[in-house]
């Protein structure tokens, strides 16, 4: 069997023969590039062989294609730097115009400590001849007159040794269960242990992964940490993931690779804030609805296809060890209630985190990503809707696009006479690829000083060597090649334009669709709310110049950061909360857009800078006439 060698992480893997490099990277847990998920069509799981010998396919620029190449020999393979992942882009600071509603509307977001699980010392007097019922007989009688108790089998091998080491004072950890006359008796500890309750809070997300440990008496957060989700190495989007899913042991994978993830903050959590594992009580989940079904290993081949059905949308509690967390027996997983395939726990976990089901006002709610959800309404009445806009606002589907992480454009300005770009990349690093927030900065730049026009197509007569033909049509050149890391050209081509601006389309449209669907228009809007962590970055401006958000007054856009981890917590918290989600998923009226005419028509019509409308857009068509 060959060996592989991978650097610059110098990670070793022996593997069976025949198996490609891609699959080799996976096992070993180094990343590679591979939007595609391995199908061999997206080209950029670029590697290079630096010892050794290999069959497969070259790529035109030099290197070699990971997910086509095996080893014939033991080999020595250099993944390129525009694969590497630096977490430390995920603590950047966010864009400077953000106004953040978690920060505008605190007061209304506080919330009283209920959480689902809570710890009560119980006082019990000690047997004797005349009062000698058993030991759970005696829980019973002190904790259950308000309530009935339901009890975990597991708890009856420690109660014995808790009541007597505790000299009949012990710790109930008691849950909440579906009917409000009932609670679960999960664990039993000796002595006074009700000071440490802990939850583990997380937002599993199709790029990263974010979590928190936080007490859940004074909600302190004690510690946070985030990584990219490693489920990425199978697919930049959730579509493709799902694909990989039906390959042989595919599901399997994802989940352990998830699993794995979670472990790992789970470490960084305990470590960072000296917590133990045995104060943990429970973990919160905020997720999409494929993500869930990944994490539980649950059938996703329904998902994919019309008409688009789940295995659940409300999930009962798992003990965190059954999916191979690395918690203690008495951990439950309590997991965010999804709408429909495509708009799941995530959006849910936001509505509620942000606390929209209480406000009066027009809101529209976006997240902005892979999928692109959109809730419409108010405390009254949700609409909700997926507009698929791919992958292309996380690099995917961009000839030079890449992940937020350090070395990435994240900003450009396209100087209005010479045509030359001012780039600055996260971390101030050699650049190596453009972010999404780059991206949308270099379309907005390129198309307000007229290099592009509305129909996304290069100008021929400009007086710069920076628009030129390439290999891919014509093409902007950002940053030239001995400026990168990556010794070539980052460029920004024709399709590239093209691929974002049908991203952008998608989530337009949506937004008008939905409203159409009420009988309402843009101009009705009275709060825009822009939620995760890309929307944390966006430049306002910038997004309405390509007509991505709406052109309504800035002051009525909000930033609310990751929602859905904030969601996650406050359903952790409070399970009122968490009963508050249940019941914003059951009033969301979900619209498919994927056959609906007139999303289609709107879609059409949004296929412009910023759009064949240009009313629609009344700030955009004054910059563009003066």
């Amino acid at each position: 069997m060959p060996k592989v060698t991978f650097l610059p992480s110098k990670k070793e893997i022996t593997f069976e023969e025949q198996e490609n490099l891609l699959k080799a990277a996976m096992d070993a847990g180094v990343h590679i590039n591979a939007s595609c998920g391995g199908a061999g069509v997206c080209n950029k799981c670029r590697i290079f062989i630096e010892e050794g010998q290999v069959k497969g396919e070259q790529l035109p620029d030099g290197g070699w294609k990971a997910c086509t190449t095996v080893p014939l020999t033991d080999v020595v393979v250099r993944v390129p730097v525009e694969s590497e992942m630096d977490r430390k882009a995920l603590a950047r600071p966010l864009a400077a115009k953000a106004v953040s509603w978690i920060k505008v509307h605190a007061e209304s977001l506080e919330i009283r400590s209920n959480p689902v699980i809570t710890k009560e010392l119980i006082i019990l007097p000690e047997p004797s001849i005349h009062d000698n019922i058993s030991d759970l007989g005696r829980i019973r009688r002190e904790v259950g007159q308000a309530f009935h108790l339901d009890v975990d089998s597991q708890v009856l091998y420690r109660l014995p040794h808790a009541l007597r080491e505790g000299n009949w004072q012990v710790t109930a950890s008691l849950m909440e269960t579906a009917r409000d006359d009932h609670k679960r008796l999960i664990r039993v500890q000796s002595g006074d242990k009700t000071g440490a309750n802990c939850a583990v809070c997380v937002d599993i997300g199709t790029t990263t992964v974010s979590a928190q440990l936080v007490d859940l008496k004074t909600q302190e957060v004690f510690f946070e940490s985030s990584n990219y989700n490693p489920q990425v190495s199978f697919g930049e989007d959730v579509i493709s993931r799902m694909e990989f899913s039906r390959k042989v042991d595919g599901l399997d994978i994802l989940k352990e690779k998830i699993v794995e993830c979670l472990n790992q903050l789970i470490d960084e959590l305990v470590k960072g804030s000296e917590v133990s594992r045995q104060d943990i009580s429970l973990v919160s989940i905020a997720a999409n609805t494929v993500m869930t079904h990944f994490l539980l290993g649950l059938e996703t081949k329904f998902l994919r296809a019309q008409p688009y059905i789940p295995v659940a949308n409300q999930f009962p509690p798992v003990r965190a060890s059954e999916i191979g967390l690395a918690l203690p027996n008495h951990v439950r997983i309590f997991l965010a209630p999804c709408v429909a395939s495509y708009v799941g726990g995530d959006i849910v976990a936001g509505v509620v985190g942000v606390g929209l089901n209480h406000h009066p006002e027009l809101t529209l709610f976006i997240d902005i990503g892979t999928n692109g959800e959109i809730v419409l309404g108010n405390r009254d009445w949700m609409a909700c809707a997926a507009c698929s806009a791919g992958p292309a606002f996380e690099g995917g589907g961009i000839k030079f696009g890449m992940r937020a992480t350090v070395g990435a454009v994240e900003v450009v300005h396209i100087h209005p006479v010479s045509f030359e770009p001012m780039a600055l990349t996260i971390g101030g690093r050699k650049a190596k690829g453009i972010c999404g927030s780059g991206i949308i900065s270099l379309l907005a730049g390129l198309f307000m000083t007229g290099v592009l026009d509305r129909q996304g197509k290069y100008r021929h007569d400009l007086d710069t060597p920076r628009v030129r033909p390439g290999d891919d049509g014509w093409e902007y050149v950002v940053v030239e090649k001995e400026a990168t890391s990556i010794g070539q050209d980052i460029v920004f081509t024709e399709a590239d334009v093209e691929n974002l601006i049908r991203a952008k389309g998608a989530m337009f449209a949506g937004y008008l669709t939905l409203l159409e669907s009420v009988g309402m228009a843009i101009e009705d809007l009275e709060r825009v709310i822009l939620a995760g962590n890309f929307g944390s970055y966006l430049d306002l401006d910038q997004a309405i110049i390509i007509g991505l958000l709406p052109d309504i007054p800035r002051d009525r856009f909000f930033f609310a950061g990751n929602s859905s981890l904030t969601g996650a917590r406050t359903a952790a918290i409070s399970w009122p909360k968490f009963q508050e989600m249940k019941q914003v998923a059951q009033m969301m009226t979900h619209f498919d857009l994927s056959d609906n005419p007139r999303f289609m028509d709107n879609y059409v019509s949004c296929l412009f800078l910023p759009h064949t409308d240009l009313s629609l857009f009344p700030t955009v068509k004054e910059a563009l006439s003066s």
